[in-house]
């Protein structure tokens, strides 16, 4: 029988969000709840399983645990991008890779809720409400009649767009590939360059794929064109804002507050500044974290198993 272990299930809840039963005999399953930090630790609780599945960039593979790792054939990775897994090191080991569907609807959903959350003060307000502390403490800023600057106007950012729009919103958006076209058709202007649209944002969300060429691309030089009553919002990866630099202007109150759900680590450092600051809402990476999502990426990793068991395997994510 084969060994399969489900990594990083923070909530307890894989084997519950598939009919894993569909494998057996064949495959033993088990979920791995806790996180396992190093190589070390990850060999020493799955080396003995053929076949892994991992969530997003929770535990990230590398060559040197494609090494630790001899008895591994099949990878399944939820979404059908994962930039954690070296797929040159899965093939020279001879270990297939597969992915999942993934909605974008759930990270566009969470894009607001920090919008919102930030805008209204919702945290200390409702803080204050459950400690017994001043009635109203904060001002709200408006949407309608703000402008909404979108770094992106993809699957995601369009649909970011959309709720924008339906707030009485001022759409603006940029990305080197944005087109008039493009942009026309969803209702948005298109800014004529990422800095016109960092000093022209009340809102900047961040909705564009890391990549060498996105990282970083938000650095100290367009935070300070920002206004100082602009938030920044980041549900896409934290690596296309230069991090020291956010910590710099959300310290110096160069901007009002950041509303993040992305980290350079994660999960993020007991000590690490996001964690105290007063203008930061910050929310464990939970931008695909919902019921549907789970169901789709755990019910396709049992299709991914099945096919590579009947050797034909689906979604193959190739180097």
């Amino acid at each position: 029988m084969l060994r399969c272990a489900v990594l990083d299930d923070y909530q307890n809840t894989a084997l519950a969000m598939a009919d894993w039963a569909r494998l057996a005999p064949r495959v033993e399953v088990r979920s791995v709840s806790g996180r396992l930090e190093g190589h070390g630790a990850v060999a020493g609780a799955v080396g003995d399983c053929e076949i892994l599945v991992i969530m997003r960039e929770r535990t990230p593979f590398p060559r040197a645990l494609f090494e630790r790792l001899p008895k591994l054939r099949l990878l399944v990775t939820s979404g059908m991008r994962n930039a954690s897994v070296d797929l040159v090191a899965a093939a020279d080991h001879g270990v297939t890779v597969c992915g999942t569907a993934s909605s974008s609807t759930p990270p566009a959903e969470l894009t607001w809720a920090l919008v919102l959350g930030l805008a209204r003060g919702i945290v200390p307000e409702s803080g204050a409400l459950r400690a017994g502390g001043p009635w109203q403490s904060t001002v709200g800023a408006d949407l309608h009649g703000a402008t909404l600057g979108l770094l992106g106007l993809g699957k995601i950012g369009a649909q970011v767009a959309r709720v924008g729009r339906a707030f009485g919103m001022d759409v603006l958006a940029w990305s080197r590939n944005l087109t008039a076209e493009r942009a026309e058709s969803l209702g948005v202007r298109r800014a004529a360059s990422l800095d016109g649209l960092c000093a022209a944002s009340d809102f900047l969300s961040v909705h564009v794929v890391l990549s060498e060429r996105t990282r970083g691309l938000v650095g100290a030089a367009q935070l300070a064109l920002m206004k100082p009553s602009a938030y920044l919002v980041n549900t896409a990866r934290a690596a296309i804002v230069d991090q020291d630099a956010l910590v710099a202007a959300l310290r110096e109150g160069r901007i009002a507050g950041a509303g993040l759900d992305v980290f350079d680590i994660e999960p993020l450092p007991a000590d690490h500044p996001f964690r105290t600051l007063p203008n930061v809402l910050a929310t464990p990476h939970l931008g695909y974290v919902t019921r549907g999502n789970y169901l789709r990426y755990f019910g396709e990793a049992v299709e991914d198993i099945e096919a590579f068991l009947a050797g034909a395997p689906v979604r193959v994510l190739a180097p």
